[in-house]
């Protein structure tokens, strides 16, 4: 009787050993709701809310243009802004014609009839920006990204023009059938009256005749930890070893994917050069699975717009540009500066999956933030100083923005112009 009982104590022991090695190869700890099959990525507790691409896809300004070389800016947030952009949204686009950008008199058509113009910055893929506007499919047409759609009237002419320009430059394409009248343009572009007027310098960038208020911002700033980092990022963060590094920075790796914090400029860089790439890459589905890993990798701690999607030789920058400020007075996007890199998200994908990810580890309480009203410079003044700093490379972007700067554990925005130069580089003008 005891060896019988032995016999099947030693077979429960076995089928016990086989159940716990079964769980220890093939099931990790917490596993059914914390790993992402596809790529094996933490899916832990997020610091920052999560966002739906449709939330990160709108214009970075409106240009009116009221005829007359008459023109004013509204931006993102502000109350005309938001008024005609939920108008677009419910209006339909389709019958899509290509024309060669050389088809037009733009500058004739800037100064002289009236319109609006939405600027996309570095362009948005098709696919993507029919997630917020009701644009038909059209199969040319939707392997382009857009990064402006001007929509104007012509005089004696009793329907409304809506041109979409491809990022590539040299193509336009003109919606046959727009569910937009003469007069619902004429409507929109008569927000802009009585507003601050602009002048349109070489078509580019638009200078304000009076100075341009903005708040100044100081608000609480707090500290994602390295802790909550590696959680979010790494497979077993218990099993990472961590590489002081020379020039300050930190690295800690599992051997596989490394986290580089540089603890001055609090600011962190994943790599995951493992990563299984899936093969099946566009720049909408790339933006798409960005959005997607920042919403299960740290979450977004603030406003942000969809601002890049560029191709390089193996794989694909998508950026996200940080934006303060709310209705109605309108928001301005961020500024990184070498003293402090905050205000965007980078990510790198090869064929679809992520393999590089970079973002600051600061966080702001905006509930508890003071705002003083400022003054940015038109006019003459500015017109003097644009033209000292476009002396030798040409302008092609004028906007307000924010330069963020730390004074303690407070973090500052102090309201900048920001001027872009055809080389890509940035200065600031207060």
């Amino acid at each position: 009787m005891k060896e019988r009982i032995k016999s099947w104590m030693l077979v429960l022991l076995i089928l016990g050993s086989l159940v716990e090695s079964y769980y220890l190869i093939y099931r990790l700890p917490g596993s059914d709701s914390a790993v992402l099959s596809k790529t094996l990525y933490v899916k832990t507790d997020n610091m920052g809310l999560k966002e739906k691409v449709e939330n990160l896809l709108y214009p970075d300004k409106m240009i009116i243009h009221m005829g007359g070389d008459k023109h004013t800016l509204f931006y993102p947030s502000s109350t005309f802004y938001n008024l005609i952009m939920n108008r677009l949204k419910g209006r339909s686009f389709e019958s899509f014609q290509r024309r060669s950008v050389q088809d037009f008199d733009w500058d004739k058509i800037r100064s002289e009839n009236p319109g609006i113009e939405l600027s996309f910055g570095a362009g948005i893929p098709v696919t993507l920006l029919q997630r917020v506007m009701q644009i038909s499919p059209d199969s040319l047409f939707e392997g382009e990204s857009i990064d402006r759609i001007w929509i104007y009237n012509i005089k004696n002419d009793s329907k409304a023009h809506v041109i979409f320009f491809s990022t590539r430059g040299d193509i336009v394409y003109e919606a046959a059938k727009a569910d937009l009248t003469v007069q619902d343009v004429q409507q929109h572009v008569d927000f802009g009256k009585n507003l601050t007027l602009y002048t349109a310098v070489n078509g580019e960038y638009y200078v304000p005749e009076a100075d341009v208020p903005l708040v100044k911002v100081v608000m609480p700033a707090g500290m994602y930890t390295i802790e909550q980092m590696q959680s979010n990022l790494f497979f077993d963060a218990g099993n990472t070893r961590y590489i002081p590094e020379k020039d300050g920075s930190k690295i800690y790796t599992d051997s596989k994917r490394s986290l580089q914090v540089d603890q001055e400029q609090n600011w962190m860089s994943y790599s995951d050069p493992a990563a299984l790439p899936d093969g099946d890459s566009t720049p909408a589905k790339d933006a798409l699975e960005a959005v997607e890993f920042v919403n299960n990798h740290g979450g977004w701690n603030g406003t942000y717009r969809l601002a890049a999607t560029e191709e390089g030789r193996q794989d694909r920058k998508v950026s996200f540009q940080q934006y303060y400020g709310a209705y109605p007075s309108g928001s301005y996007p961020i500024m990184s500066n070498p003293q402090l890199q905050y205000g965007v998200i980078h990510l790198e994908l090869q064929q679809g999956t992520v393999s590089s990810y970079e973002r600051s580890l600061m966080y702001t309480n905006e509930d508890k933030s003071e705002k003083t009203i400022v003054e940015l410079p038109g006019g003459e003044l500015l017109k003097q100083r644009l033209a000292q700093i476009g002396s030798s490379l040409r302008i092609i972007e004028l906007t307000p923005a924010y330069m963020p700067a730390l004074a303690g554990e407070k973090l500052q925005l102090h309201p900048v112009w920001r001027v872009t130069l055809s080389d890509g580089s940035e200065h600031t003008l207060k």
